[in-house]
């Protein structure tokens, strides 16, 4: 399946090997060269010796955000800056940036990753990649652009936003992949839409990345852009950057790789495995990071791991979408909600658009309530406004067992963003 950028192993038996070889690496590793993670496993009592088994996993302290800004701007850095080629950040907990440090072999490791992730989705040395993400300290730009140019297609990097300069860039060179955030997508195809340009573009692909998407938005893309095939990239700054896992074309969750990274998904709460089939918060342990190894990396980010093998013939394991954050719960009526399980239950609605807002709210008499706003569907796919909201309710209520009211708009009133549309809204006051 991946055969120009294939997996350190060759079948998924070999896989615990191999990942029992790197943790053993990143933990000597670290705690021979990184003051941060020395200081921490020797508190903890663990050795590079300790590690005997993946079982071992469990026993090693876990890292987080607030580390990461406690220790700022190095906490993790453990070669010399001699060694050191490169840093990326983003935002952190406490308003300080999280900085991570790249080696030559941690740079080519990531686009080894990412161009195995263009493969995946079936790309060619003939595609022109059309980059509608940031560039600057933040690792989106550049992570897509240099590992279009290791996997050997045309990078046209023209960075987000603009929509007048993308259309003209996707008719003049004629653009066959297009990689963007999931606002950026829904834009682009609405202006397309409005403009009448669809039969001018030559797009086959999308690649979205650093936000969930609904069925909604994919159908919106699909029908104005006239494209084939939608992935959804996965990746954060400490643990690389973008190219860490990509779905595939049988749409059945995300394939990510794990000859590079360990994936555990863990109850929020207790921090013990989640049961499978149920979400947790995805926790990171790198097995080859020279700069910036990380173990047991808290990335809140939550999703479930896919048991099984997938059609598509690629035998790297699968974690679900990114379903939310778990310090993004909403807690209403006592349940916990998440983003995701809201895009779940608007997915299976049919006749509305792919744009909503939810918003919460405390009223006079303490009560707290639930508004969904969605809009009609643009396409003539609209249905009656009563049974809208009749199924709008009826697949909250389904999903998160709470009641809510609906409004239905016209097409387009609701906000877009070139970047990350914000769409849940808690106006509650908790004093």
């Amino acid at each position: 399946m991946l055969n120009h950028f294939p997996p350190k192993i060759t079948t998924i038996e070999e896989l615990p090997a191999h990942q029992l070889r790197g943790l053993q690496w990143t933990v000597r590793h670290a705690f021979e060269h990184s003051a941060f993670y020395h200081e921490r496993l020797s508190a903890t009592g663990i050795g590079p010796d300790d590690i005997t088994s993946l079982d071992d996993l469990r026993r090693l302290p876990f890292t987080t955000a607030d580390d990461l800004a406690a220790g700022y701007p190095f906490t993790l850095r453990a070669a010399d800056f001699a060694d050191l080629v490169r840093i990326h950040a983003s935002s952190g907990t406490t308003g300080k940036r999280k900085v991570l440090c790249y080696t030559r072999k941690d740079v080519e490791d990531w686009q080894t990753m990412f161009a195995r992730c263009y493969e995946l989705a079936g790309l060619t040395r003939l595609d022109r990649v059309q980059i509608a993400v940031g560039y600057g300290l933040w690792t989106a730009g550049i992570g897509f652009q240099q590992a279009c140019e290791r996997f050997g297609a045309l990078a046209v990097p023209v960075g987000p936003g603009n929509l007048e300069l993308q259309t003209a860039f996707l008719i003049d060179l004629q653009s066959t992949v297009f990689c963007c955030t999931a606002s950026m997508g829904l834009l682009l195809a609405e202006e397309v839409q409005r403009k009448g340009l669809k039969d001018k573009l030559n797009l086959k692909k999308i690649i979205l990345g650093a936000e969930r998407s609904s069925s909604a938005m994919l159908d919106t893309m699909r029908d104005c852009l006239g494209v084939e095939d939608i992935y959804d990239v996965t990746g954060l700054t400490e643990v690389y950057g973008p190219g860490t896992g990509l779905s595939c074309r049988e749409n059945s969750g995300i394939h990510y790789w794990a000859d590079y990274y360990i994936l555990e998904v863990l109850d929020p709460l207790t921090l013990e495995p989640a049961a499978p089939g149920e979400i947790g918060e995805m926790v990171f342990t790198t097995l080859c990071k020279e700069g910036a190894p990380l173990i047991r990396y808290r990335s809140r980010d939550l999703t479930r791991l896919l048991p099984g093998e997938c059609p598509c013939g690629c035998f790297m394991p699968r974690h679900d979408r990114i379903l939310g954050r778990s310090d993004d719960v909403i807690i209403f009526r006592g349940v916990n909600i998440y983003p995701g399980q809201i895009d779940e239950a608007l997915n299976r609605v049919p006749g509305i658009g792919s744009e909503y807002q939810v918003l919460f709210d405390r009223g006079p008499d303490g009560r707290d309530s639930m508004l969904v706003r969605v809009e009609r569907a643009h396409n003539g796919a609209a249905l009656p406004d009563e049974r809208v909201v009749k199924a709008v309710a009826a697949g909250i209520k389904h999903t998160m067992l709470v009641s809510c009211t609906v409004e239905v708009l016209a097409a387009g009133t609701l906000p877009r963003s070139e970047r990350k549309t914000r769409r849940i809204f808690d106006n509650r006051s908790f004093e």
